[in-house]
């Protein structure tokens, strides 16, 4: 957006009505909201309501479809984008590249939310060391959802190897390990890499810490879960404690892998990943 269009858009915002109107398209996300509900909504008569519509539309902010004798208007989340980058262009070091993240970042949420697709899911697990919890996590679900899901692992401060124990475990599971390794997590944040649509930290270390920017904005949860390694006690001990970790994060991952993800919006898909997190 230049700074013509720019002036012209804020120019639209300026008045009282026009920016109520904004905001409230902005609350109703993709479904967008019927001329007559708008004017309903703010208590404004029909005439009014359509000069400052079209003022909006004209300004790139709206979009007006008609169905049947009514027009439904939606937010322009293209225009808000332009919007947002023009006030940014002067940020991040002037390398707008940078302002990107936060842009598509604000834009998404205003969008409102949205239906999971109907895919195989991409899902990366993240603990600290990325030689336990994490992996163990990344070996269940691949096994759990197969098909459905791809599931991945990183760490913050990676150890750089698996915990025998942990591959004990899955092993005597019958859960295949071929393939499993401690890595760091920006491994996963470049945009050569499997873009991710859910990041769980099982930590709470990992959860604590700045993550790098995800291509893709995946929906993310915090599923922590006690660390095993640091388990005191004999060898039986430290297998208990890896046992019951074993235990949380397929209890959480069969219960994540049993939602409908493709019938629920973005709204509802995070209050239950959270709600499975919860002790």
């Amino acid at each position: 957006m230049d700074i013509e269009s720019s002036t012209t858009a804020f120019a639209a915002l300026s008045q009282d009505t026009r920016l109520r109107v904004f905001r409230l398209l902005l609350r109703a996300g993709a479904d967008g909201m019927l001329a007559g509900e708008i004017g309903q909504a703010l208590g404004t008569r029909q005439n009014t309501m359509s000069t400052n519509l079209a003022i909006l539309e004209r300004a790139g902010l709206i979009r007006g479809t008609r169905e049947g004798r009514a027009i439904r208007y939606t937010a322009d989340f293209d225009g808000l984008r332009g919007m947002l980058a023009f006030l940014m262009q002067d940020c991040c070091g002037g390398n707008a590249l940078r302002c990107q993240p936060v842009i598509d970042g604000l834009v998404a949420a205003m969008e409102g939310p949205k239906p999971m697709p109907n895919t195989p899911y991409n899902v990366l697990f993240l603990c600290t060391g990325n030689s336990a919890r994490s992996i163990m996590a990344e070996a269940i679900l691949n096994r759990a959802g197969k098909g459905h899901f791809r599931a991945y692992s990183a760490g913050s401060t990676p150890a750089g190897q698996v915990h025998p124990q942990a591959l004990q475990i899955l092993e005597k599971l019958n859960i295949p390990t071929e393939g499993l390794h401690s890595k760091a997590w920006d491994v996963f944040a470049g945009h050569e890499a499997p873009q991710m649509d859910f990041v769980f930290t099982v930590c709470d270390h990992a959860a604590a810490e700045p993550c790098p920017v995800w291509p893709g904005q995946p929906m993310s949860a915090h599923w922590g879960v006690p660390d095993p390694v640091q388990a005191n006690g004999s060898p039986a001990e430290l297998g208990v404690a890896f046992a019951e970790a074993f235990r949380m994060l397929e209890s959480r991952i069969n219960v994540f892998t049993s939602l409908p993800l493709a019938g629920l919006d973005a709204l509802s898909l995070k209050k239950h990943l959270d709600d499975i997190g919860k002790p």
